[in-house]
């Protein structure tokens, strides 16, 4: 995973560089081809903004998150973009498959010729 960073009236530091590397290293796991991170630090007032833009083969995911704390909001980030991956891995997953399950469930009635029959014509 290729991350560039930008921060916002924050000093520039290793540690929370090192940090947001160690977190999105996880979900660099659930990739199966090179991933693009543009993640902006920022804070304003007490509030501690991450900001993320991942980039992965027409995949476009982005994120944001505030808190009274940065790491506190990188992990928040982090969950919530775990989620938005295993949306996105489901969905392309039952497309491929073709989402077989909705005509097991689908109760139809078949209808022979003999049922359209109008019982007025018989008598």
């Amino acid at each position: 995973m290729q991350i560039s960073f930008t921060f916002k009236k924050i000093d520039s530091s290793n540690a929370l560089k090192s940090y947001v590397h160690e977190k999105f290293d996880r979900l660099d796991k659930m990739f199966d081809n090179h991933v693009d991170a543009h993640v902006v630090l920022s804070v304003e007032k007490i509030r501690h903004i991450v900001e993320i833009n991942l980039n992965c083969d027409g995949l476009r995911i982005h994120g944001k998150e505030e808190s009274e704390s940065m790491y506190s909001s990188i992990d928040v980030l982090v969950d919530k973009l775990r989620l938005q991956i295993k949306k996105h891995k489901e969905k392309l997953r039952r497309h491929l498959a073709g989402d077989r399950r909705s005509i097991k469930n689908n109760d139809t009635q078949v209808i022979s010729p003999d049922d359209l029959v109008d019982d007025s014509m018989i008598g």
